[in-house]
């Protein structure tokens, strides 16, 4: 049985590159020969769960924002509403504007759009794996639901804007901040991009989801909020820009694509970015190890949506030498042994530190190291807590590594 697994994966593998246009023609064929390898072995491990998991919410119906509704929220019942996390609460004035408490999330805060658009993410996320694996329209047709409920179906779909997103009771309705909420969606843009190519799904469809997207782009690149998250000057920024390079290379907007990729080179890097490759922002947090991992991963995401035939953004460097290899020499003693931290203990779930993160991949990859696979995949066998779902932007490796 393992044997058959291993020729359906390698073949499977072999269809994915050649059907999809995933070769990467600019590598020689070594490095190709390396990057197939990660791509099967990481297949293998997957397979082990997710179609296991796919079949199971085959038939699960789609829960959007029109599910559930916030008293608080000041937004229609097609508007995502959530509330910022880190605030409680004052002792001193029950009644009164909710105080900060950093790192620390107060549980009585309405989190039901956190949670569809998380499981969403989940679901499309592993549907669309599971026809990697499979090549079975039964995976696109679920996944296509889900695509429908969410962005074309009038009665279910959810308006494409952030604007009442980490709401704070008694300060305000909602704020740039909360655009990172919908980094969820990163993974549902992803497998769009993925599934289109299949001969399974309805390309009417497929285009009134991305002009949902493209409505979405244009209120990220024009509204207020918007503009606070593209300049904020920590992980929100990092984010924000990988948010919007996800989205804009879904439906080809390649001005938003070069905009992400100048702001990168000439605001990100320079500014975030310590000459020892940390992040200064994150280190300043009360959870400063996992806020600089939360950081690279969003850095290493964006960068690798950027690079392409004639971009190589991944290996990007200022000339001080500042670039993302620097941020990941920095971190891997402390992802080897966390004992090695020097930059503080987190406020909060320290003991789940480190997990499995998808940057950890595009490094293998990337830079043709066994060493970052590895990682991965011991990492990967921990059991996943509610803490990194809340906090993983990108939960679904097969729908990034095999399609580049």
């Amino acid at each position: 049985m393992v044997a058959k697994t291993k020729i359906l994966i390698s073949f499977l593998v072999c269809l994915c590159f050649s059907n999809l246009g995933l070769a990467q023609n600019n590598l020689n064929a070594k490095n190709q020969l390396f990057s197939d390898s990660i791509v099967r072995k990481t297949m293998l491990i997957e397979s082990e769960w997710v179609i296991k998991r796919a079949d199971k919410i085959l038939g699960e119906k789609p829960v959007t924002v029109t599910a559930t509704s916030s008293p608080r929220s000041m937004g229609g019942k097609h508007d995502f509403y959530s509330e910022g996390p880190y605030w409680w609460p004052d002792p001193a004035n029950p009644n009164g504007s909710f105080i900060r408490h950093d790192g620390l999330r107060f549980p009585g805060r309405f989190q039901d759009h956190d949670k569809d658009l998380r499981n969403f993410s989940w679901t499309v996320g592993t549907l669309t794996s599971a026809w990697i694996l499979t090549g079975k329209e039964k995976y696109v047709k679920a996944a296509m639901v889900h695509f429908k409920a969410w962005f074309i179906d009038t009665i279910t779909l959810m308006n494409p804007n952030m604007l009442y997103a980490q709401a704070i009771r008694g300060v305000n309705t909602g704020r740039g901040i909360g655009i990172i909420d919908a980094g969820q969606l990163m993974d549902v843009a992803q497998s769009v991009l993925i599934l289109e190519k299949s001969p399974y799904a309805s390309q009417k469809e497929i285009t009134q989801i991305k002009g949902w997207f493209t409505k979405f782009i244009a209120w990220l690149t024009t509204h207020e909020y918007g503009i606070d998250e593209m300049n904020a000057k920590n992980n929100h920024g990092t984010w924000w820009h990988a948010q919007v390079a996800a989205y804009a290379r879904l439906v080809g907007d390649q001005k938003t694509l070069q905009l992400c990729r100048d702001h990168f080179k000439k605001i990100i890097l320079p500014n975030q970015m310590a000459s020892n490759g940390s992040f200064p922002e994150e280190l300043a947090r009360t959870k400063p190890y996992s806020y600089s991992l939360f950081n690279l991963d969003g850095a290493a995401a964006l960068l690798w949506i950027l690079s392409d035939k004639t971009h190589d953004d991944w290996n990007y460097k200022l000339t001080d030498g500042r670039g993302l290899w620097k941020g990941l020499d920095y971190m891997l003693p402390y992802l080897k042994d966390k004992k090695k931290w020097t930059g503080g203990k987190d406020i909060d779930h320290w003991d789940v530190q480190p997990e499995a993160r998808q940057f950890m991949l595009f490094a293998a990859i990337a830079g043709k190291n066994k060493a970052w696979f590895n990682l991965w995949k011991s990492l990967s066998e921990k059991e996943g807590n509610e803490e990194s779902s809340m906090s993983m932007m990108l939960k679904n490796p097969l729908i990034w590594i095999t399609v580049k």
